[in-house]
């Protein structure tokens, strides 16, 4: 019999299971690695003595794959998978990605769109009368009413769209055991409504009378004011400590989300992380070529979970949380070691990271008795002042994983917060990171140049980012390595103006960085950056902020930060000259491209001009 969960009637049959307890429902492959949240969720059910069946990836096109394991006992669990199926669809341009990382063989086309929606209403109209839980960032992102980038507009709650009875938001341990037990117990799911880090939907006249009320759905598809006003309230609340019931109208229903589900303590980490994974895909993928998302990850441990970083365009402060926990140094090495064992070990353990790799406490000690700050950034657009920075304990998990016998390299790959690095008095973690954890290149997100555009991103300054790389390169050369330092850009970001990205431009060919790959920002569910680009306001100055919109207009700035690439010295031209910026363009030394052939550049303009009147006509 396979140790993996069962995947079809054959596996129950083979379990002497008449029924399972729960099918849970994912738009991934399935893969039993701890990095997969369906994972993660599914062995802490089966640890609580509950049996779940995995229906992966189901034709939602006919009902058989959903009828196969029968009528659960106590109800569907749904997920869209690891990320968004959107985000897992289609680029920022709006294209077709040609390939989908969490499915085998990289196949696109295995999920449909808004997975989520799709299943539960599959589901709910097979069983009407069965459970169905939704969870996985997918609902967690999209738990109110949202701006959606790709329809270009602001859709209700997935709970209400999908007509799920209970959304899960956060990380789901804590909240799907209680669920299941109660279930179990034989408690409605109808009035299962306090459990925290949950949503669940009523008729107005049943609206709980505390909390907070944030701008309805009419009202936030009416006015981008509201939208703005709702976004902060949203953001405000999630914590577990301080945080607000949040409830907002649509229609003749009321959305309600509960207080966030406290963090997972050491001690529970330690307990999730010890299931018995088979940190692998399943082996109906081998003769379709595996699943590529586990390749990153299958030689990676996770030492920490929440970021108190909270960068405006990441969803991990709105999903996971701000606030730090982490495993015990014995569950982390315990974890290394099984990988040692593994077949197709070779010696290196790829990444000991999370959300931010060098977080292992929390911010300030404040924030453990009255939560983090509302409305307040602990490290920008500066450090705050409370802020603790120790490196010492993560110091001491990775020397000691160095130690370990099969074990050659202990690569830091995920990312590091370089402005907190530079808070810590002790550069003894800086100078080991550099001489034992870097695989040749260390990644980093700087984002931008810009002070104004930072603020708006929520990043540190630009000179956090130059005294790091100083003396990055500086430990670089004592220890006699060749090591780069790879910076993350984004274009497009939300206050960014095409005189920011002339300057981030110069920046880079001033400081000799020519950057291979650019990210134009992404509007995704959930971020306070999403709320700027919908609205054209700061939701928390409540002031205009300029936006880039047109693919256009995405594409002269996206041009400026590879201005040495020939293909793009039309666009870059037509930047330069549209800001009126002649000065950087011929021959000097500072400027940023030569002259071109009028006739040709004058081809490529009208092309391109046809191009956007299309788009703009569509």
């Amino acid at each position: 019999m396979s140790n993996f969960l069962p995947i079809n009637k054959k596996d129950m049959v083979e379990r002497g299971w008449e029924q399972a307890d729960f099918v849970y429902i994912t738009g991934d492959a399935y893969v039993d690695h701890p990095s997969f949240g369906a994972s993660i969720i599914t062995r802490v059910l089966e640890a609580k003595g509950f049996r779940v069946a995995i229906l992966s990836q189901p034709d939602w096109k006919n009902d058989a794959d959903f009828v196969q394991f029968g009528r659960p006992r106590l109800g569907f669990l749904i997920t869209g998978g690891n990320i968004d199926s959107m985000v897992a669809h289609y680029t920022v341009a709006k294209k077709k990605r040609s390939r989908d990382a969490y499915s085998p063989g990289g196949v696109i086309g295995k999920r449909p769109d808004r997975a989520v929606t799709v299943y539960s209403n599959t589901v709910k109209r097979i069983y009407p009368d069965v459970p169905v839980i939704i969870g996985g960032l997918e609902a967690s992102l999209r738990r109110f009413a949202h701006y959606d980038y790709w329809d270009d507009c602001v859709k209700p709650s997935v709970l209400i769209e999908s007509k799920a009875d209970l959304l899960i938001f956060g990380m789901g341990e804590n909240q799907i055991i209680e669920i299941a037990e109660r279930l179990d117990k034989g408690e409605d799911i109808s009035t299962i409504h306090d459990v925290k880090g949950t949503c669940y939907v009523v008729d107005v006249r049943e609206t709980p009378y505390t909390g907070i009320e944030c701008p309805s759905y009419d009202n936030v598809c009416s006015s981008k004011k509201e939208y703005a006003k709702a976004g902060r309230i949203q953001q405000d609340e999630q914590d577990h400590i301080r945080g607000k019931i949040i409830k907002q109208k649509h229609g003749k229903l009321m959305l309600v989300q509960n207080k966030p589900m406290p963090p997972l303590t050491t001690e529970e980490l330690d307990w999730v992380y010890s299931l018995p994974y088979m940190r692998a895909y399943h082996s109906i993928y081998d003769s379709m070529g595996g699943v590529p998302g586990i390749e990153e990850v299958e030689f990676s441990i996770t030492h920490n979970r929440g970021c108190f970083g909270a960068c405006n365009f990441c969803s991990i402060a709105f999903h996971q949380g701000r606030y730090v926990t982490v495993r015990s140094k014995e569950s982390i090495l315990t974890e290394a070691k099984k990988l040692t064992e593994m077949p197709g070990f070779k010696g290196y353990i790829h990444d000991v990271g999370g959300p931010t790799a060098n977080f292992r406490i929390t911010s300030c000690e404040m924030q453990k008795d009255h939560g983090l700050c509302k409305g307040k950034k602990c490290l920008a657009p500066k450090p705050c002042k409370n802020l603790q920075v120790d490196h010492s304990e993560y110091l001491d998990i990775l020397r000691d994983l160095r130690k370990l016998p099969k074990v050659k390299r202990v690569f830091i790959r995920s990312g590091i917060r370089y402005d907190y690095l530079l808070c810590d008095k002790n550069d003894a973690f800086f100078r080991e990171m550099v001489k034992h954890h870097v695989s040749g290149q260390l990644k980093v997100a700087p984002e931008h140049c810009s002070a104004a555009v930072l603020d708006k991103m929520g990043k540190p300054h630009i000179e956090a980012y130059i005294e790091f790389s100083k003396r990055y390169f500086k430990y670089t050369d004592e220890v006699n390595k060749e090591q780069y330092l790879v910076p993350y850009l984004m274009s497009s970001h939300p206050g960014s103006t095409l005189n920011d990205a002339i300057d981030l431009a110069l920046f880079l060919k001033k400081n000799h960085i020519r950057p291979e790959q650019v990210q134009d920002f992404y509007p995704t569910p959930g971020t306070i950056s999403t709320t700027m680009y919908y609205t054209g306001l700061d939701p928390y100055t409540m002031q205009e902020v300029y936006v880039a919109k047109t693919p256009h207009e995405k594409a002269l700035q996206r041009a400026l930060l590879q201005y040495y690439n020939p293909k793009n010295q039309a666009l870059v031209e037509e930047a330069l000259k549209r800001a009126k910026r002649y000065d950087l363009i011929g021959d000097s030394k500072n400027c940023l491209i030569g002259r071109i052939n009028t006739k040709r550049v004058k081809n490529n303009y009208t092309g391109e001009k046809k191009r956007r009147n299309k788009y703009e006509k569509r």
